[in-house]
């Protein structure tokens, strides 16, 4: 990066943190003060803490290189998404609020038992302090790729920022701050976009490249045919989506804090609203990218592979070099082919000669598929070669446009807008943590203490959590995908979570007895189906409510 780069970079972040740590830097002593903020958040710091929450450095390093490789079908995921908004303004909010709760799990207590309000506490500390570690791990990777430092030192610096912010100002300097980081994020992907479509060729614009996509199934939004085994479809999505949105923001405490902090239920309620509004058009947008970034790269030499660390450390290797350097060659030479026969498909497209269109296709798609086989070959050889490197490089595609092709001063930008958004969604996961830890785990054991104290103990797990983040995150490049392995992640735990509070909402002669052993045998019976079968992911978020809410009634049942 040039000095510009770094100007920019880092005086974006450093105003974001200085001014919101400046900002709250009265958060007080008592637990609702540093907690909630004093529950004075308009509703549209609500909305966009909520999405700065979910959209984490993941969004925008992993979304782009899921649509590059896989089309735009990942929007399906969300479908669920607005309808879920909508059930927990009208349901949760009105109850959190009324009962003026610090956590979604202290209701538990009060509705069944202290045991199932820690049990479901417990996993959803195990949930959130394994998410963050990935949500560090993906602006690590950013840095340690520019610079070249090792990864684990960078998490820590990345960490240790976040921890030191967020343990100072709790949670009005991570929503003060995430107001600048959303602006930033915004900012920066337009300014991405823009200028993906200007490097296109001059005779291909916008609507060329669409068209392209679109013969080459990237534009696969919706896809109706059922399939269990498919991650994404319109099925899973509106089911398994709804499920796993609704215990995602209706239960999950680094989402209910941030509606938590709302000044009043109507407030609150907007918020959400807004979430539903903008999520999906904000993940079409990001999505998009990935499709460009396609089509840009039929016309612009691509690298054999995107994880370039790697690809240097193999290929300076005296067993493994010159076989890399040889597929090298040949992918040079395929880019040339590929490139002419996208080209012929654009001005067969721009005179709707359907002959012309057939040909062309049948040209690219054997360019594609021998460019496809040849990317395999050579991630075969990296694995080889490093058998620790990652399996899939997709991760790594929006990364490499910024760095090789954006002018001087943008590059800083982009950079800030992955570490802004890391940055917003970890310290919100991290002040979740530490809510929940001291709130529900650890007020109940050691009650009577001061404000001040139990403050303190906030601040004190809010660093353990985050060390504990920071370890988890040396080991997130084992894994395919980050966006992916974030989601599966959460299905395996937040179907169980939500059974628990669909039966306290919706069933109220059944105890905490019942609950507890019913939301047990559904944490069970999600680990086994996932290591036992081959079932999407969404599902586990139905299944797991359906085990607990059916294990409620039937032994009510019995009982009665």
């Amino acid at each position: 990066m040039s000095g510009l780069d770094w100007l920019i970079l880092g005086g974006t972040l450093l105003f974001i943190v200085g001014f919101g740590t400046w900002r709250t830097r009265r958060a007080g002593d008592s637990l609702d003060g540093y907690l909630l903020g004093g529950r004075q958040a308009s509703w549209w710091a609500v909305g966009l803490s909520i999405m700065a929450t979910q959209a984490s450095a993941i969004t925008f390093l992993s979304t782009p290189g899921q649509a590059y490789d896989d089309g735009m079908r990942f929007i399906q995921f969300y479908l669920g998404l607005p309808v879920a908004m909508v059930l927990i303004a009208v349901f949760a909010v009105p109850i959190y609020h009324r009962l003026q709760v610090f956590t979604a799990y202290e209701y538990l207590e009060g509705r069944f038992d202290r045991r199932t309000r820690t049990f479901a506490a417990l996993l959803f500390l195990v949930q959130r302090g394994l998410s963050n570690g990935l949500s560090l791990y993906a602006p690590a990777l950013v840095l340690s790729a520019i610079l070249g430092w090792d990864i684990q030192l960078t998490v820590w610096l990345i960490g240790g920022l976040m921890i030191a912010y967020t343990v100072s100002g709790g949670t009005r300097a991570v929503a003060v701050t995430q107001q600048g980081q959303v602006a930033v994020i915004f900012t920066g992907m337009v300014v991405a976009g823009y200028l993906l479509v200007h490097y296109l060729p001059a005779e291909v614009g916008f609507t060329d490249a669409m068209r392209v996509a679109g013969h080459e199934g990237k534009l696969n939004l919706i896809d109706f045919h059922f399939d269990p085994s498919d991650r994404y479809n319109f099925w899973s999505g509106l089911t398994g989506g709804l499920f796993l949105a609704l215990s995602y923001f209706g239960t999950d405490q680094s989402q209910v804090q941030r509606y938590l902090a709302g000044r009043d239920i109507t407030e609150s309620r907007l918020g959400l609203l807004m979430n539903g509004l903008l999520k999906i058009p904000m993940q079409f947008g990001i999505l998009l990218l990935g499709v460009l970034l396609f089509v840009f790269y039929q016309f612009n030499p691509a690298p054999l592979t995107f994880n370039r660390p790697v690809y240097m450390q193999v290929a300076h290797s005296e067993q493994y070099g010159p076989q890399l350097r040889a597929l090298e060659r040949t992918h040079a030479t395929l880019f040339k082919a590929r490139a002419r026969a996208t080209g012929e498909l654009v001005a067969a497209l721009k005179t709707d000669d359907e002959q012309a269109i057939a040909t062309a296709k049948t040209h690219l798609q054997a360019t594609q598929a021998a460019n496809l086989g040849l990317r395999q070959q050579a991630q075969t050889l990296l694995k080889q070669a490093v058998p620790a490197a990652e399996a899939k490089d997709t991760d790594y595609i929006f990364l490499t446009f910024v760095l090789h092709y954006l002018p001087h001063g943008l590059v800083g930008l982009l950079i800030a807008v992955v570490l802004s958004a890391a940055m917003g969604s970890a310290a919100a996961g991290l002040n979740a943590l530490s809510s929940t830890t001291v709130v529900d785990l650890y007020k109940p054991r050691r009650p009577g203490r001061s404000e001040t104290h139990y403050v303190a103990a906030s601040r004190w797990a809010a660093v353990g959590w985050g060390v504990l983040g920071i370890g988890f995150a040396t080991f997130a490049a084992r894994l395919e995908n980050l966006i992916q392995a974030v989601n599966i992640l959460g299905s395996l735990f937040y179907g169980t979570i939500l059974g628990i509070f669909v039966v306290a909402f919706f069933l109220k002669s059944v105890g905490g007895r019942t609950v507890f052993w019913a939301a047990v045998a559904a944490q069970i019976v999600v680990l086994t189906l996932f290591f036992a079968t081959d079932i999407g992911y969404l599902w586990f978020n139905i299944i797991g409510c359906a085990v607990v809410v059916a294990g409620s009634v039937s032994e009510k049942a019995v009982r009665s």
